[in-house]
């Protein structure tokens, strides 16, 4: 399924978690890194606008569903996609790397939450290797100097997978970054992911997230920060449906 248009168009390229878990397994069995990206309507409202975002999503490997209005254009278009939340991705893929030996790094907004999260995945998965935990200074510039010693600290580390928990796009734009100077390390951008593992955050009641309701919830946590979005991405649904029925 693609979604937009001319230079900012990004296509979903692994439909389902089965599809997903099984070309990771093959990157790790390979020894070859991979950048993984999570599509939602807030990237679709910054993607026109950013071109170095836009060059970032092309140089993922991956491109997998998050959020209901993705899973919706692709069933107006006719095909089917599997709703793939960065947030609950964290745990399997943590889970798949422990089974295969595969080293764990986690990158995130503060070395609280990076704990809290560190605590939470080797309770929640005890045989989990993780090697590094690195909070990157205020102001962090993904593609710049900093952002190249922390490929050589991910090199010398060993880690083979890295969670990376900056939010859109600095998340997406260090994967592109790092994918070829850490040429072993796949690169998950998850979002909030790390902060909800580590109770930084509060993510929305499950009966909430099973009635597409969690934009609400996090409307309603962070109004002054969300409401904006949300309107942003509100506002360009119109045009992705024609988008998504002219690919019927």
């Amino acid at each position: 399924m693609k979604y937009g248009s001319g230079r900012s168009m990004v296509e979903v390229n692994i439909p389902t978690r089965a599809a997903l878990f099984h070309a990771v397994g093959e990157c790790f069995s390979r020894g070859t890194g991979f950048a993984l990206a999570t599509l939602n309507l807030d990237h679709l409202t910054k993607l026109p606008v950013d071109t170095a975002f836009a060059n970032a999503y092309r140089a993922q490997d991956m491109v997998v569903a998050d959020g209901r209005p993705i899973i919706w254009l692709a069933q107006l278009a006719g095909q089917t996609l599997e709703l793939m939340p960065g947030s609950d991705l964290v745990i399997p893929l943590t889970e798949l790397a422990a089974e295969m030996g595969m080293p764990v790094a986690l990158m995130g907004s503060s070395d609280a939450a990076l704990a809290g999260a560190q605590s939470a995945l080797e309770t929640r998965v005890p045989q989990v290797n993780i090697v590094l935990s690195h909070a990157p200074a205020y102001g962090f510039d993904p593609t710049g100097s900093e952002a190249a010693e922390i490929c050589e600290i991910l090199n010398a580390s060993g880690a083979r997978l890295c969670f990376i928990a900056l939010g859109a796009p600095k998340q997406e734009l260090f994967a592109a970054f790092a994918r070829n100077r850490a040429p072993a390390v796949g690169f998950a951008s998850i979002g909030a992911g790390l902060d909800f593992l580590s109770g930084h955050q509060v993510r929305a009641p499950k009966i909430m997230r099973v009635l597409a309701l969690e934009w609400l919830w996090r409307a309603l946590q962070s109004p002054r920060r969300m409401v904006p979005r949300y309107a942003k991405c509100f506002a360009i649904l119109p045009r992705l449906a024609l988008d998504a029925w002219c690919q019927r």
